[in-house]
């Protein structure tokens, strides 16, 4: 399509129902860096730098639905990062395997799904994918 190509995800949202608690967790568990939401917004949310990348989290009075739903944080050493997790009495949730890649899901304090993963190597469809699409 002429004139538009998309470069990259700009940002991820999900709700959280309690600010100081979620700013607790992605901040000091997590390690982000809070970074200030634009001065227009008449709202609370808490935005987080992730590189080239944004974490923005919607103060809701209701959670969102439990459910597969994730986004996932690339680090570089998924053992540390479960050893981490573990000494901070967060649980982890083993998943299926994925061919040169180690990963778990963590959830926030609403219960939001984050998946931790490492790639070993890069991902090739061609060796690790499945042979028909969905």
């Amino acid at each position: 399509m002429a004139g538009f190509n998309i470069q990259q995800i700009d940002h991820v949202s999900v709700l959280i129902t309690d600010a100081a608690r979620s700013r607790r967790f992605y901040r000091d568990i997590l390690g982000l860096k809070e970074i200030a939401k634009p001065k227009t917004f008449d709202f609370r949310v808490l935005w987080f730098d992730l590189g080239n990348q944004q974490l923005h989290l919607l103060l809701k009075p209701q959670p969102d639905a439990v459910s597969a739903r994730h986004f996932a944080l690339r680090v570089a050493d998924v053992p540390e990062a479960r050893r981490y997790f573990h000494a901070h009495g967060i649980a982890i949730q083993e998943t299926t395997p994925i061919p040169h890649c180690d990963r778990f899901f963590v959830f926030d304090p609403d219960e939001n799904r984050i998946e931790i993963i490492q790639w070993l190597q890069p991902y090739d469809p061609s060796a690790s994918g499945a042979a028909q699409f969905d």
